[in-house]
């Protein structure tokens, strides 16, 4: 049996993430020691970090609680086994589309940080109304939306 902090620690997260997944509904405590001390089962620390793994892939709450509650809503194998594979569908589709999504926005910000390095020997002492007009940046080319927008370049 593990205890709350336990919990945290083997899950790498703090004791407030396993109480919010707690009253979430998420976790499942067995009753209560006599010493008012909550203690949890293996299953419900396998539970909490892969709870957590969906929060960080931008899962909500309710989109987890559905996940782990399929099984128990429904009343054949045959059906829960169904909806599961057909939510997991589409799930993988949504994480695809998610990290598509990061994959672009990680290259336009290395694109944008390369593009703004030559900026750190900058000593131009009309900064930052000179940008628009500087060499560095108008030799560039075409910058990437990043650097425009994070370095407020209007072109």
């Amino acid at each position: 049996m593990l205890t709350t902090g336990d919990m945290a620690r083997l899950s790498k997260s703090t004791l407030r993430t396993v109480r919010f997944y707690e009253e979430a509904g998420l976790l499942s405590p067995e009753p209560r020691e006599a010493g008012g001390q909550r203690l949890f089962r293996r299953r419900e620390l396998d539970k909490l970090k892969l709870a957590s793994e969906l929060r960080q892939a931008g899962f909500s709450l309710d989109e987890i609680r559905s996940l782990f509650e399929v099984k128990h809503r429904n009343t054949s194998g045959r059906s829960a086994a169904r909806e599961l594979v057909a939510e997991l569908e589409s799930r993988t589709r949504q994480v695809g589309e998610r990290i598509r999504l990061l994959e672009r926005l990680r290259a336009d910000l290395v694109a944008a940080r390369r593009a703004i390095e030559p900026c750190e020997n900058c000593a131009d002492t009309n900064f930052p109304e000179s940008c628009s007009e500087c060499r560095t940046m108008l030799d560039a080319g075409d910058l990437p939306p990043a650097a425009t927008v994070l370095w407020d370049l209007r072109r």
